[in-house]
């Protein structure tokens, strides 16, 4: 009986694990859908804001009917729910490889204007984590990449609708670029590195001659000549900053206490 009991068992066992090692995997629910079905559904699927299932819908989409009207149109509505799911590094590849396999395709400026948004998107993810770290190191990479999409969707695209948005953000980031040199300008300063102030400094005013950030690099540049005792430079650059600017705030003041100042990536 017991000999009888222990083969059941055994019998058993084996059944138990060759049924479970035949389970099936969980059914792919897209099996045998047409372009249009995956292309629908994941429009539907960014109505919701269901951006992970819309990514996995357009893939499927292209990976499957690779050729068409729906394989172009999955390549760049891709781009877009990266962008809205705060996966800008993917956004900016899918823009970029649209832009590449479709070089003269109608809808092409708004690849260039969502690569450009996407940059600039990450810069102020980036941007926010900032203000109270070294930034003598750094470069908004992102806001410089922003800034250049931008232009070159305005000058390839000058009717396009996306080209006065993108003429505005480019103002922010000329103010905001401008800003960031002549904050690490002034970081230079504070700690004596003159000789690198001042070459910051000289930098902020001959890129952004126009923005506001100048008339502080202009007075980084005065404090600074005067500290490595050269009078002519520090008395040109005073000259600049007073026949620019006569009612500057540093005139009188000097430079604000950081503390006091608002971070210089807030202006975004």
């Amino acid at each position: 009986m017991a000999h009888f009991t222990l083969r059941s068992l055994t019998l058993t066992g084996f059944l138990l694990l060759a049924g479970c090692s035949g389970l099936p995997d969980m059914a792919d629910e897209t099996v045998g859908w047409s372009a249009q079905k995956l292309y629908t559904e994941a429009k539907e699927s960014m109505g919701d804001g269901a951006w992970d299932r819309a990514i996995k819908m357009f893939e499927k989409l292209e990976a499957r009917y690779p050729y068409g009207r729906y394989a172009q149109q999955a390549q760049l509505e891709v781009a877009y729910a990266y962008y809205k799911s705060n996966e800008q590094a993917s956004a900016v590849a899918a823009c970029e490889r649209f832009i590449k396999l479709h070089p003269n395709h109608p809808n092409v400026d708004y690849a260039y204007y969502l690569k450009g948004l996407a940059y600039f998107n990450e810069d102020l993810g980036f941007l926010g984590t900032l203000s109270n770290q070294d930034l003598s190191e750094r470069d908004p990479k992102a806001a410089r990449e922003s800034f250049e999409t931008f232009r070159t969707l305005s000058q390839r695209f000058p009717d396009s609708k996306y080209t006065p948005d993108a003429l505005k953000r480019m103002r922010y980031l000329v103010n905001a670029l401008a800003s960031y040199e002549v904050h690490v300008a002034r970081y230079y300063l504070k700690r004596g590195a003159y000789v690198a102030a001042a070459n910051r400094a000289q930098a902020t005013v001959k890129d952004f001659p126009n923005s506001p950030a100048a008339e502080e690099a202009l007075f980084v540049m005065a404090k600074s000549y005067d500290a490595l005792n050269m009078p002519e430079l520090r008395d040109d650059a005073d000259r600049v900053m007073r026949k620019n600017f006569p009612n500057s705030r540093y005139l009188g003041l000097g430079l604000p206490d950081d503390k006091a100042r608002a971070p210089w990536w807030k202006m975004w």
